[in-house]
């Protein structure tokens, strides 16, 4: 008697689970609407003046991670995921790459925006930061400095900071540090995307890919701003 009571809500609970998997299934459909996603985050914040055009004119690549769903800022949360392009060349003054997709986990330090999800825009104003996230897992604070990016129309107060962070919650816009996410190439959205396997490293340093249908708005928005000198 005791094991068919143990034994029905363990099937129960894997019928259950078996059902929703769809509902949580990535393809390369939700991989374009990411992209899309990004684009529009980044033509928003740039708009609104949340993010200086002449901030992102000093960047080498940028980060965009739109909907992160529950990430609060000082108590932790489930995390998100989006794309990072990299200036072309050796100085990182080229044309913008096609996007790779990374996520986005782990509890952070700072701000708290509230809200259940949060867009998130990172820039990589340093050689070494790039090179550390495009090697694999990386942790926001402890591999790489990060701080609060300023806004404004103009700002040249950066602080000397590798990774500037921005984020909007529920059209609030706030510059927030993310010291102690973790960042990681998501490798599936990748392969769904590019239809092989391939590395971060390949697409946003080595231009091996051209951008899909849904990253091509983004790296044209990109475009537009032109590397400061």
């Amino acid at each position: 008697m005791r094991c068919v009571k143990t034994i029905i809500p363990l099937l129960t609970f894997l019928l259950l689970v078996s059902l929703a998997s769809p509902l949580f299934a990535d393809d390369k459909a939700k991989d374009e609407a990411t992209l899309k996603n990004a684009s529009a985050v980044l033509q928003t914040m740039l708009n609104d003046k949340s993010i200086p055009a002449d901030i992102l004119s000093k960047a080498d690549c940028i980060m965009i991670l739109p909907g992160v769903k529950k990430f609060a800022v000082g108590i932790g949360g489930s995390g998100g995921r989006g794309p990072m392009s990299c200036r072309a060349g050796a100085s990182f003054n080229g044309k913008w790459s096609a996007p790779a997709m990374f996520s986005i986990g782990g509890a952070s330090a700072g701000l708290q925006l509230g809200g259940s999800s949060t867009d998130f825009v990172l820039l990589f104003m340093s050689p070494a930061a790039v090179n550390k996230v495009l090697a694999g897992k990386t942790k926001i604070g402890s591999d790489m400095t990060a701080a609060a990016g300023p806004s404004g129309a103009t700002s040249s107060n950066m602080g000397g900071a590798d990774v500037l962070t921005y984020g909007r919650a529920k059209g609030m816009f706030a510059g927030i540090s993310l010291s102690g996410a973790s960042l990681e190439p998501d490798n599936d959205a990748n392969k769904r995307l590019y239809g092989k396997a391939i590395s971060v490293n390949e697409i946003v340093a080595q231009n091996a890919v051209q951008p899909t249908a849904g990253g091509q708005a983004l790296v044209t928005e990109l475009n537009q701003i032109k590397k400061a000198k």
